[in-house]
């Protein structure tokens, strides 16, 4: 079940990371990074198949990234989860948000999510950041919403 609490609690850090950010305006790891930089969000982009998105850096790794990271946005397949919630822990990284989209297979895993509670790590497991980032769009309320309506989401 995801706490709204711990939802607004990532969302009011400023400097996150997407691990598994896209270059490529077609995936959403795209429209993810694009959304919290225009919200406002210093977002740092990782991934080791792009050099930039756009007019910013884009890192090989977590470990590369300079400076405190607030978060972790984690848009990776589930199977290469644990291995980002490790280096997050190895770097002190305090939160992570394991993404889940609708009908794809998302970041969760037990075993990541395991990880994050074993290190310490505040752990979001599952659903879009998109759901939450005021104001919400129209598609993302009705995901928010069923979610709430399938128990994955406490309410507010």
């Amino acid at each position: 079940m995801i706490d709204p609490v711990v939802v607004k609690e990532f969302l009011s850090q400023r400097r996150i990371a997407l691990v598994g950010a896209s270059a490529d305006p077609r995936m959403f790891g795209h429209t993810v990074y694009r959304e919290l930089r225009e919200h406002g969000y210093d977002i740092v982009a990782v991934n080791p198949t792009h050099d930039r998105i756009g007019d910013e850096p884009c890192y090989p790794d977590l470990a590369s990234v300079a400076g405190k990271l607030d978060g972790v946005v984690v848009m990776v397949h589930r199977d290469k989860a644990a291995g980002v919630v490790r280096t997050c822990a190895n770097i002190g990284i305090p939160r992570v948000w394991l993404f889940q989209g609708i009908g794809g297979v998302g970041a969760v895993s037990d075993e990541a999510v395991a990880l994050c509670r074993e290190h310490g790590i505040e752990v979001i497991p599952g659903a879009c950041p998109l759901m939450s980032l005021e104001p919400v769009g129209w598609f993302h309320r009705i995901h928010r919403f069923a979610q709430w309506v399938n128990g994955s989401l406490a309410a507010a």
